[in-house]
């Protein structure tokens, strides 16, 4: 089988006696980078040395197969520099492969900058979203942005720190300068840090220069308060424009959280 290994974030205390144990074992490891796996097979006290495979974005498609094959007839241990594979890291291609040829695939759970971030926010926890990096251009970034402008659950974003105050910026732009945004710097490594404030606020502070491994959580959108009465008058207005009845009535009902079907019937009375 193909096992998905998760590696501590920063503290190497965060390791699971499971992960130490497959490891210990383990006869063939794919790794984000072989280097950063040969330290922490020495920070963990590991005296196994098994076969490294190097797996990264840019191979990664070119040795799925391979790694599919050697899975079948032994276990394949995947890791990435920190956190679980497949998230932010390479693996998704492997175990897109591996399924698709039958070979199983497993998981040892275990630290998630992702989840981590998002806990210690104490913003909204009960739905969010992960949205990866942002892109790098100031152009692309603020359409991403504009996008998940109307997002009403909590977001999770990775960032470097070289652009982190340049992003910071577009968020208070594109979503408003008032909405609450927590930074998380270097998690549980010695100097963590978790700041938080508005996008404007952030940004300022940001521009001072940051350094290490970031997460950023940010506000979902507030609810809208649009009554049906001006729900319907924004339906009517889509469908002068050339939109079809129901079209409009679902647009407008997720943009307002309004009944698309109380729209649609109250624009229907109207017309």
């Amino acid at each position: 089988m193909i096992i998905l290994a998760a590696t501590p974030i920063g503290n190497l205390k965060d390791a699971s006696l499971r992960l130490i144990d497959v490891l210990g074992e383990a006869a063939v490891v794919a790794a984000e980078d072989t280097r950063v796996t040969h330290r922490l097979l020495a920070g963990l006290g590991i005296a196994n040395r098994p076969r490294l495979i190097a797996l990264h974005d840019h191979n990664e498609r070119d040795k799925a197969a391979e790694l599919v094959e050697l899975a079948r007839d032994q276990d394949v241990v995947l890791l990435s520099d920190a956190g679980m594979p497949t998230v932010s890291d390479p693996g998704f291609h492997l175990v897109e492969a591996a399924a698709a040829a039958g070979v199983t695939v497993t998981a040892l759970p275990g630290p998630s900058a992702v989840i981590t971030a998002l806990a210690v926010s104490g913003l909204p926890t009960d739905r969010f979203t992960f949205e990866g990096f942002l892109p790098r251009k100031h152009g692309e970034r603020m359409h991403t942005l504009r996008d998940l402008s109307g997002e009403r659950r909590t977001m999770v974003f990775f960032e470097s720190p070289n652009r982190l105050a340049a992003s910071l910026v577009d968020v208070a732009a594109a979503l408003g300068d008032d909405r609450r945004v927590v930074v998380c710097r270097e998690l549980t490594k010695m100097f963590e840090e978790v700041k938080r404030g508005t996008a404007s606020e952030l940004a300022a502070w940001a521009a001072e220069g940051v350094r290490g491994e970031i997460a950023v959580v940010i506000e979902g959108a507030p609810e809208r308060v649009v009554d049906l009465e001006t729900g319907v008058a924004q339906v009517l207005a889509l469908v002068a424009d050339g939109a079809r009845l129901k079209e409009a009535a679902g647009e407008v009902a997720e943009a307002t959280g309004l009944g698309k079907r109380d729209l649609y019937q109250a624009a229907l009375d109207r017309r």
